[in-house]
């Protein structure tokens, strides 16, 4: 059992860590940057889709605030995208939408030399590897003509319960009526930014409009370094799953463990108390239902705006993946007990190089430690009476003098 001072201190760790995982601003801006331009080429005067008010916005972790770094330095970020159109031709098909998104991109000198060919089952794929290490994949989709303003007021209210309003129609290849239907409305459903309003409900430790609502319909969000708890949580979450599957096709994939957290997650308001809950929680929110489709009960981890989906339809496909789910949850459990279990800076550190990647934890310390030092050359750090354990306010004020380590911090 932690006191509330190792407790504290766990959390600046973990703090830390979470900070060492965040994408640079530079790394943000350049994004942006990037999208911003093609969205702006989509939606030129010029342009054949320019009557169809072309936007494109960010989904998946760029929207939802929880991308990290990649394990391997250079290696690329991927950004998730989506490209609105208002309508579309009554005789387009997914195909057609598809492929005039494709055309235009085709169309710009710069561009075209960066689309990666043949395009993706849903997405057209940019790669500006060369450049800035990331690539985009861009997710065509059709909404109505009041979809903006239904995107406005949802991310505007306090308390959204009609999701389904939010749903986007998007292209898949491996869809049957890919090449033939003309009724969007028949496409493939989709809702990244009903499950964006969603996870900030979750994450939100006070009942009001998340910080990243805001800015995440915001063609050119802002860059955004502080973070709820839950934010953090699944930043942690990924980087160990990252670390211990090391670039497994089958290793746990990253909706499922947002999910999962999110549901798993009380509103803690410290990091480390919220991600021990999280991870002791986690399995108890997978569900069971039966299938048809396969004549038994499968675990089934419903998709929160649109709970006929299933995130773990593959499980039932492919065991390993289950097995490795459950695999990497037995392990973070036994990782971060035997982090907490510690009672020195050095050998927490230690501890965590492994499961978290030891250039990462190495860049959290030596942040932890400089804060440190600087609240103690402020003369803002304290420690309780008859203890070595540095405490919060209130103790007794530890005399200012040269830092040269912080093992007191952790020992008793």
């Amino acid at each position: 059992m932690l006191t509330l001072e190792q407790k504290r201190q766990f959390n600046d760790i973990i703090e830390e860590l979470g900070k060492s995982l965040d994408i640079t601003k530079e790394q943000h801006d350049s994004a942006v940057r990037s999208y911003d331009f093609v969205g702006n080429w989509l939606a030129a005067t010029d342009s054949p889709l320019a009557k169809y008010k072309p936007e494109i916005l960010p989904q998946g972790s760029f929207m939802l605030n929880t991308m990290i770094q990649p394990v391997k330095e250079g290696d690329e970020l991927d950004i998730d995208l989506v490209c609105r159109l208002e309508g579309k031709e009554p005789h387009w098909t997914q195909k057609d939408l598809k492929h005039a998104i494709g055309d235009r991109l085709k169309a710009h000198g710069t561009i075209r030399p960066l689309i990666v060919l043949p395009d993706g089952r849903r997405c057209w794929r940019l790669d500006y590897a060369k450049q800035s290490n990331f690539h985009m994949d861009i997710l065509p989709s059709v909404t109505s003509k009041e979809y903006r303003i239904l995107l406005q007021r949802a991310f505007s209210e306090r308390d959204i319960k009609d999701y389904d309003s939010l749903a986007i129609r998007i292209t898949d290849k491996n869809q049957k009526n890919y090449l033939i239907e003309q009724n969007h409305m028949l496409w493939l459903k989709s809702n990244p930014f009903g499950y964006g309003i969603w996870f900030e409900q979750k994450a939100s430790i006070v009942f009001e409009r998340a910080i990243l609502m805001s800015e995440s319909v915001r063609p050119v969000p802002n860059y955004q370094r502080k973070k709820y708890p839950l934010h953090r949580i699944v930043q942690i979450l990924k980087r160990h799953r990252d670390m211990m599957f090391d670039g497994d096709e089958h290793k746990p994939i990253s909706i499922i463990i947002t999910t999962l957290a999110a549901n798993a997650y009380s509103k803690e308001t410290d990091v480390i108390t919220g991600l021990l809950n999280v991870i002791e929680r986690m399995a108890a929110c997978i569900e069971e239902r039966y299938s048809q489709q396969h004549g038994r009960q499968i675990k089934w981890i419903p998709n929160p705006v649109n709970p006929e989906e299933n995130f773990a339809d593959k499980w039932a496909e492919n065991s390993i993946k289950e097995r490795n789910f459950y695999k990497w949850l037995t392990q973070i459990k036994i990782d971060m007990q035997s982090v907490t279990q510690q009672r020195g800076i050095h050998l927490i550190q230690e501890k965590m190089a492994m499961p978290f990647g030891e250039r990462i934890v190495q860049k959290a310390f030596s942040n932890y430690s400089e804060n440190l030092h600087s609240l103690r050359e402020e003369g803002r750090i304290y420690i309780s009476s008859g203890s070595a354990t540095l405490g919060a306010a209130g103790f007794s004020k530890v005399p200012n003098h040269n830092f040269h380590g912080t093992d007191q911090a952790f020992s008793g």
